[in-house]
């Protein structure tokens, strides 16, 4: 499992388990073993959503953890696969599988990478510009769904406060409504100081996930 994934996985169950107030149990071993099974990618799954139904306190978490076990994937286990293993018929039938898994937090998770890969400081700007390429015609989805995200860049350079009470008054995508909040909070704060968690617990509606969210991102990116 990669050490970064496996970080922010637990850095993110327990922050949630804390701000919920509910009992991790046996919940973050066991999906730190599902992240580990040497399986191929839909038997991880299996095992993954298992767990997810074992412990249905933690369900708001179950598709943000599927962008972290896809993730760990590309990090880890795609590296015991033969070179071309993503160009192959098995990977393509394992995206159609799975077409309706995760959320668009991957796609901030992929840039990080990406980022970190060039040595580049994650910017907003250039996550939608230069990653999302929402500016080109032919990319137009990728575009509505970020359309919120793209009219209101300014609040990456307000605060936690202003970014949740705006997020209230918008028409957000059903693919960004919930992870709104987490995104800027991370272009804001791409470090995650204690402050910016203790602001979003103090201002954020949807608290517990959203301070889990930011975590995992910021986790995954230090």
């Amino acid at each position: 499992m990669d050490n970064r994934v496996k970080s922010a996985l637990s850095a993110s169950i327990n922050k949630y388990a804390e701000v919920s107030s509910v009992n991790v149990e046996g919940f973050e071993q066991e999906l730190i073993a599902a992240f580990e099974l040497d399986l191929n990618f839909l038997d991880k799954v299996t095992a993954f959503d298992a767990i997810f139904d074992s412990h249905p306190k933690f369900e708001e978490l179950r598709e943000v953890f599927f962008d972290l076990l896809m993730v760990n994937f590309f990090a880890s286990d795609v590296q015991k696969l033969e070179d071309d293993y993503l160009e192959s018929d098995e990977w393509a039938n394992i995206e159609e599988e799975t077409i309706d898994r995760g959320t668009e937090l991957l796609n901030l998770l992929l840039y990080i990478k990406e980022c970190h890969d060039e040595d580049l400081d994650p910017e907003l700007g250039d996550f939608l510009k230069e990653f999302l390429l929402v500016e080109d015609d032919e990319f137009q989805d990728e575009f509505e769904i970020y359309e919120e995200l793209i009219s209101n860049q300014h609040l990456a350079e307000s605060s936690i406060e202003e970014i949740t009470k705006t997020a209230e008054k918008l028409n957000i995508s059903e693919e960004m409504q919930d992870l709104f909040v987490p995104f800027l909070a991370f272009f804001l704060d791409t470090e995650g100081s204690a402050e910016t968690s203790k602001e979003i617990i103090q201002f954020s509606r949807n608290k517990s996930f959203d301070v889990a969210t930011y975590i995992l991102i910021t986790t995954i990116n230090n």
